[in-house]
């Protein structure tokens, strides 16, 4: 099994960054992408973006195209996948989760939450206007 780890949520205003965290442990060779999702009150989780656990091809929704980047940071077998958020916006106030999906179903439609099996707890991303 994959357990994931979510830490970097927070309040801040218009305008400015936050770094997401999403550190992977346990069976982590069996991961094919991890993804970040997120939920606001009252509206149903949505993809944000996907990375391709080997090979780093990496996926935007429109939204968040040009302001956020995902990355993976394997070094010395952390295994965490980032999210830099920039410009962040009211409208991105949400809760953000990261998942992996480790039956290669998310290789086509990488933005379908069913293809994600194993989910954090989410963070929380507070954006003032």
């Amino acid at each position: 099994q994959v357990q994931l780890v979510e830490s970097g949520g927070g309040l801040v205003q218009a305008g400015a960054s936050l770094r997401l965290s999403c550190a992977a442990s346990g069976r982590t060779f069996s991961v094919y992408q991890m993804g970040w999702f997120r939920q606001a009150p009252g509206k149903e989780r949505e993809f944000v973006a996907a990375f391709r656990w080997n090979g780093g091809t990496t996926y935007y929704a429109d939204s968040v195209k040009g302001r956020f980047t995902i990355s993976r940071d394997n070094a010395n077998a952390k295994n965490t996948v980032y999210l830099q958020m920039n410009s962040l916006q009211p409208e991105d106030t949400a809760v953000y989760y990261c998942a992996v999906d480790t039956r290669a179903l998310s290789a086509r439609y990488y933005y379908t939450l069913p293809n994600y099996n194993i989910w954090g707890q989410g963070t929380q991303v507070t954006v003032s206007s």
